[in-house]
């Protein structure tokens, strides 16, 4: 385990420091405090799980502890396909029983690389805390501004195959697909950076077949945009509404499953509609396959570094007016929706055939800081409610963060149009249709309405 702050600060020494400090006695005022930290959470080598064929990258737990003087606030994302909701439920209550961090207002975020392995457990809580903590202990008065710019490297994912005439994975240019990067950042009032917190919408997909610990497009943007700011900064993903969001340069994946479907085809197994999890199945010392793997890997960096950029830029030329003042406040709830569930298979272009599920409960989250508001629900959420949530708020600086706060047992979460589609996303749903959009966009606006 690698700690990116050296100094390992315990919650007692934070909470205290934190009553003595500078940035608490601003804060008693009135004054905006924030601090933030990442660490290291990559699992060793000899822990990782069957089919994991060592370290692209690191992976790193990122934080960022806000306060207004009343009541404090915790930004955390880690760099993992998904967070369970026990692993919430135990960090959430570990952050308010031990900084006093009320659970309703952590926004525990998961980036959603296809290329790190499940983490839960004691050990690994403890790492996040570990980050929670030393931004806490890290906090000091503050600004906080937000802007927004925009990033083409994402692309609407279901498309009509020009062969079958079926829906199947592809880029649809002209299908729905929000560009926006949201970018709220907090400075020093002496205008050091200490930590951006930005949203966007795009699948973490593109390192997925190599088999590889790897935070993949949201790993490469934070690590770049941090060594841009330097002096410690930390850049924290936020992950937009990306269910039906591909990488926009996503060739090389597509090439890869046309080789490894004629591979098992050869050995008399169709897999043309039932991909295989990552690169199962690939012959990775194949010349064309190790060239296209090589492409991904530099293909990530690319987007990492486009990205980032525009975050940059955002963040030089593109925030509004910043403010030293700014009030918490957070509450959730849950929304429940009809459930199926299916019992046929195949991945895509064809109907599915279900039978009635178990109820699906979704939980909404909304944390608000000063006029930003950021809804959470913790799912995949299509692209198209999210755009319908940011055009119905009363708040102008509005975004979704979905895999937020726990994992629900829905699957995709498609908009009501998508339901349509006989797309994977929407095959694969635990959802019925007609519930899931106005459900989480009218359950946001009603946590929006009861805001002081």
């Amino acid at each position: 385990m690698t700690w990116v702050i050296s100094a390992f600060v315990c919650a007692a020494v934070a909470t205290a420091s934190l009553a003595v400090s500078p940035a608490s006695a601003a804060a008693l005022k009135g004054q905006l405090t924030a601090g933030a930290a990442k660490v290291d959470v990559t699992p060793a080598p000899d822990k990782l799980p069957k089919g994991m064929e060592g370290i692209h990258d690191r992976l790193f737990a990122r934080a960022i502890v806000v306060g207004d003087g009343k009541t404090r606030a915790a930004l955390i994302t880690v760099d993992v396909g998904a967070l369970s909701t026990e692993t919430w439920s135990h960090i959430s209550a570990k952050a308010e029983r031990v900084l006093g961090i009320p659970a309703n207002q952590v926004m525990l975020t998961a980036t959603h690389t296809h290329s790190a392995p499940p983490l839960s457990g004691p050990a690994f809580e403890d790492q996040v805390m570990q980050a929670v903590q030393q931004a806490a202990a890290a906090a000091r008065p503050a600004r906080v501004a937000y802007g927004t710019g925009v990033s083409y490297i994402n692309v609407n994912r279901n498309i009509i195959d020009p062969v079958t005439h079926r829906w199947w994975e592809g880029p649809n240019y002209d299908g729905p697909s929000d560009k926006t990067v949201a970018v709220v950042k907090f400075d020093s009032l002496a205008g050091k950076p200490i930590a951006v917190y930005y949203n966007y919408a795009v699948h973490a997909v593109l390192n997925g077949q190599l088999d590889q610990v790897s935070g993949d497009i949201p790993g490469a943007t934070s690590a770049y945009i941090e060594d841009s700011l330097g002096d410690g900064a930390v850049a924290v993903w936020s992950e937009g509404a990306a269910g039906d969001q591909n990488p926009i340069y996503f060739q090389q994946t597509y090439d890869l499953r046309d080789i490894r479907i004629k591979d098992y085809a050869k050995r008399g197994q169709d897999i043309s509609n039932a991909m295989p999890p990552g690169g199962q199945g690939l012959n990775k010392q194949d010349p064309q396959v190790v060239k296209l793997m090589n492409q991904q890997k530099q293909m990530v960096l690319s987007m990492g570094q486009m990205l980032g950029e525009e975050v940059l830029h955002v963040g030089r030329a593109g925030l509004e007016r910043p403010a030293a003042t700014a009030d918490i406040w957070a509450t959730q709830s849950t929304v429940t929706c009809p459930g199926r569930r299916r019992t046929d298979t195949g991945r895509a272009g064809y109907p599915g055939v279900y039978v009635d599920g178990p109820d699906v409960p979704l939980r909404l989250s909304l944390l608000k800081i000063g006029d930003i508001v950021i809804g959470g629900v913790d799912g995949e959420v299509f692209n198209a409610i999210a755009t319908r949530l940011k055009q119905q708020s009363p708040y102008k600086h509005t975004m979704m963060a979905t895999l937020t706060n726990g994992m629900a047992p829905s699957g995709y979460i498609p908009n009501d149009a998508a339901f349509g589609y006989n797309t994977f996303e929407v095959v694969s749903s635990r959802l019925k249709p007609g519930c899931a959009e106005t459900a989480i966009v009218d359950g946001l606006l009603d946590l929006m309405g009861k805001a002081p």
